[in-house]
């Protein structure tokens, strides 16, 4: 992954989490990040707001001061910028400055009421993660600070079509940020019904394999691969069973369901979502424009 780092900021818990997160990838990247708040256009604003100018002035300059608030949290190492952006939705406004500032990838916060180390999906993500053209990481919350870089990339890897861009991107950035890299097969709960228990963990022992690898190949020398294979009776109990690194970042794929070269969030990684401690960034099954 190359390119700037947009933040999808508000002025919440949710909103600096999402900050935080934003940091340390623009840190280990080395890449500028961009702060965005978006605000409602005059159209899609409800009646009993006054459509005069002056509230508009209002509007700007109050998510200025929550933008001049923010950065000063921002890692001194890090290139950062703010921005107000008015558009029809948030999710709008944040795919329209990724475009504007070739960004890598599209950074947000929860929707405010999930448990602590956890992630819940609110109107924004569900935009994001069905209509993105590039990858979308979503913060937990109240995740590790920005000063924390990132130790490990757990990509997780089922037995379906397209998972060629996912293993690539979860190479290229445990390379960049020089984090561990696990690749976690899903091969023996991912797979078409009517297989045996058997049939199932071969499976799943040729994939690791497989995938290991190709991994191998791409990376330096000495920058190992593990690979461990998913075991439980769901995704979630698979999640939940697994060690997690407080410092770690998971990468799963898009639903084959995407439009070519957008995101639409699949249900190995919805299901991921409800028992994932660690931040998450779901990928297109293809490579972005430009990338």
């Amino acid at each position: 992954m190359s390119g700037s780092v947009v933040v999808g900021y508000t002025a919440t818990d949710a909103g600096r989490d999402a900050l935080r997160l934003g940091s340390r990838f623009a840190a280990g990247l080395g890449a500028t990040l961009h702060l965005v708040i978006v605000l409602p256009n005059e159209g899609t604003r409800s009646p009993i707001v006054p459509p005069e100018k002056s509230y508009e002035k209002y509007l700007r300059s109050q998510a200025e001061k929550w933008l001049r608030d923010a950065v000063v949290h921002v890692p001194s190492g890090v290139t950062r910028s703010a921005h107000v952006r008015f558009a029809e939705s948030f999710g709008e406004g944040l795919i329209a400055a990724a475009e504007e500032f070739a960004a890598s990838m599209i950074v947000i916060g929860g929707a405010g009421d999930g448990r602590f180390g956890r992630y819940t999906l609110g109107s924004v993500a569900q935009q994001l993660l069905h209509s993105s053209p590039v990858p979308v990481a979503l913060a937990t919350s109240g995740g590790v600070d920005a000063d924390h870089p990132i130790s490990r990339i757990t990509c997780a890897v089922g037995n379906r079509p397209g998972a060629d861009y996912l293993l690539e991107s979860s190479v290229t950035l445990a390379r960049t940020l020089e984090a561990e890299l696990r690749l976690l097969s899903l091969a023996a709960i991912d797979l078409p019904g009517g297989m045996s228990a058997d049939e199932a963990r071969i499976a799943a022992g040729d994939r690791a394999d497989e995938i290991q690898a190709e991994a191998t190949a791409n990376l330096p020398d000495g920058q190992t691969v593990a690979v461990e294979v998913a075991r439980g009776r769901s995704i979630e109990d698979a999640v939940e069973h697994l060690d997690w690194d407080a410092n770690e970042i998971a990468l799963v794929g898009s639903s084959r369901l995407a439009q070519p070269r957008r995101l639409f969030l699949g249900s190995t990684a919805a299901r991921m979502l409800h028992e994932l401690p660690v931040p998450m960034i779901v990928v297109p099954r293809e490579r972005p424009e430009g990338a």
